[in-house]
């Protein structure tokens, strides 16, 4: 299971990194992977959250809109069947 790290943390590694901090010798005293490390400071650094949804493109979210209105589309049409399953036995 991956380790949660609090906001404190992360803008204090963040913070340090930018500031000239070597990378190395942030991930061994804190124990963060090289990857997370870049992640956390490409999206602090592009819109100031860590949040996934706060570090989304346009189309990343029309994407994710899309898909939420197509399952609710599928799931009406899967009801409509149904209905008219049981309105053809009557």
């Amino acid at each position: 299971m991956p380790t949660r790290y609090p906001e404190e943390i992360k803008r204090k590694v963040v913070t340090l990194a930018n500031n000239g901090k070597n990378q190395t010798e942030i991930l061994k005293e804190y124990g963060i992977a090289r990857s997370t490390l870049h992640k956390w400071i490409k999206h602090y650094n592009n819109s100031g959250s860590f949040k996934a949804k706060d570090n989304r493109t346009d189309k990343e979210n029309e994407l994710i809109k899309l898909q939420k209105e197509n399952k609710q589309l599928k799931m009406e049409n899967d009801i409509l069947k149904q209905a008219a399953l049981i309105m053809g036995r009557k």
